[in-house]
């Protein structure tokens, strides 16, 4: 059989699980929290089931929670889309991403992804006739280069896919980087793509600078949101997409025979529980929190950390305890040690190797000080 993705396999988050679990492991290294979401979001979706709200939703999302989607936006962000037309409800935001990627790439089209990259962009835009051009982010730093980024812009580039905070690093972009964006692709036809499903966990006070806080910007954008991540419900897989009417009706062509609609009972429970601005509003503080835990118990280990702006992974250097390639030392790790985490070098299309592993420190606290005990004993 002849494949669309001959370069890809199982992902390391499949492979690191599955091996977790095979050595009685503490497993640190997918991204999901190992406490449940709040109770009374659950009473809400279980009232709804209830009430008969359990036969299809609208194609683009329950009307009444686009709407308060659309008021959350224009409060947050000072952006007004119309809930009617520039709102779509998606199965989580990776079909958001493969819809906006396919609704905007075409064969031959250029794409520009910053690497270290989350690892669906690539096989999406390829699957779609794209050519990723890859651009490395500043280490330690994971900072942009923007004269890298207007180097690569050919007559080509369709489209520039920005992740902030960015999975795997925890950097933030800045008002700054905007700023170079919008030069960059000022007078193009350039689309922008912004996955910001990490939106409120962002730590030390630093703002979350959204695309749709730059008003040229956001006419070129889509924004990808996600509820998993904000409510501690990754298994739920809902997220929204947000963008100008036109691009929005692309996107709503492709998840109309791919998804359709979603979770009927979820949303009308959402449309209810968006309303407690203090659940999302408190989760930068309530993250910081487990980040900061998580920190202090690795004091004594021989780990470094590289900074966390935002998200719920923390980077480690692992260089003063082996020489080992990153996917080695976290099988070694793994295996060894009976605590697991995702190698860095995964992400980069070169696998470019820093000694660099990240961990996931949305866990009980207790999960974080045995994470610790381990860790400072490597």
């Amino acid at each position: 059989m002849l494949s669309k993705l001959p370069h890809v396999g199982t992902t390391i988050f499949t492979t690191m699980s599955a091996l977790a679990q095979k050595e009685n492991a503490l497993n640190l290294s997918q991204g999901f929290p190992d406490f449940n979401c709040d109770p009374e979001l659950i009473d809400l979706v279980h009232y709804n089931m209830k009430a008969g709200n359990n036969q299809y939703a609208p194609m683009q999302g329950l009307p009444l929670l686009r709407q308060r989607i659309a008021e959350k936006t224009d409060r947050l962000y000072g952006k007004k889309y119309d809930p009617e037309t520039e709102i779509t409800l998606t199965s989580g935001a990776s079909e958001g991403l493969f819809c906006a990627i396919s609704a905007l790439v075409h064969p031959g089209d250029e794409v520009i992804i910053f690497d270290p990259a989350y690892d669906l962009y690539i096989p999406v835009v390829e699957l779609n006739g794209g050519k990723p051009v890859q651009i490395k982010l500043n280490f330690p730093e994971y900072s942009i280069d923007w004269r890298q980024v207007r180097n690569a812009v050919t007559p080509k580039t369709k489209l520039i896919i920005l992740n902030s905070p960015h999975n795997p690093t925890g950097a933030i972009i800045t008002a700054d980087d905007l700023q170079h964006l919008a030069g960059i692709v000022k007078n193009t036809d350039i689309f922008i793509l912004s996955d910001e499903v990490y939106e409120h966990i962002i730590f030390d006070g630093e703002p979350h600078t959204s695309m749709m806080t730059h008003a040229e910007l956001a006419q070129r954008a889509i924004v990808l949101s996600s509820f998993g991540k904000t409510y501690h419900a990754t298994g739920w897989k809902i997220g929204y997409a947000v963008a100008p009417t036109e691009i929005s009706r692309e996107l709503q062509k492709i998840h109309q025979f791919n998804a359709f609609t979603i979770n009927t009972p979820i949303q009308h429970a959402l449309a209810e529980y968006i309303l407690k601005e203090e659940k999302y509003l408190g989760l930068a503080a309530f993250y910081q929190q487990k980040r900061d835990k998580f920190l202090l118990v690795m004091h004594n280990s021989r780990f470094r950390a590289i900074a966390c702006k935002g998200t719920y992974f923390q980077m480690m250097d692992y260089s003063a305890i082996s020489n080992l390639p990153d996917t080695k030392f976290a099988v070694e790790l793994t295996q060894k040690h009976k605590i697991a985490s995702i190698p860095v070098s995964v992400f980069y299309h070169d696998r470019d190797d820093h000694k660099v592993i990240r961990f996931c420190f949305a866990k009980e606290d207790r999960t974080l000080e045995e994470a610790g005990k381990i860790l400072s004993s490597v």
